[in-house]
């Protein structure tokens, strides 16, 4: 017998919770753009500092996993479909942002269920 659509989330929210290293080259807020049939990734440059926590590199000050954060992106990229946002951000941008490959791997889970909320006109909610 397979696995249902709890076990598969159990496994998946059970994951969510392990600890990850930081990308230094920063990271992405990641949303719908629904009048525009788009999947939108703001592109933040960080620091990490010492701890490991990711800081602003224009403030000195940690940004919170959680929260709101006024900082301005550096970069907003935006596509219709995740395989074509994975191509400009993984494969057209040079330097490239992204430079973990745990963190390019997390940015195509996510992309690719924003796709579908865009599709099914769920609600997507960055994990």
């Amino acid at each position: 017998m397979g696995l249902n659509v709890e076990d598969l989330t159990a496994i998946d929210n059970e994951l969510s919770k392990r600890h990850i290293d930081l990308d230094p080259n920063g990271y992405f807020i990641i949303y719908l753009d629904r009048e525009g049939g788009l999947i939108c990734a703001k592109h933040y440059t960080n620091i990490i500092d010492e701890r490991g926590l990711a800081v602003d590199p224009e403030t000195g000050k940690v940004i919170p996993a959680r929260g709101k954060v006024e900082r301005t992106h550096t970069v907003l990229y935006s596509g219709r479909t995740a395989k074509e946002l994975c191509v400009k951000i993984l494969e057209e941008t040079q330097p490239c942002p992204v430079t973990m490959f745990d963190h390019a791997a997390y940015l195509g889970r996510e992309f690719l269920r924003a796709e579908v909320a865009l599709v099914t006109e769920q609600e997507y909610v960055q994990d």
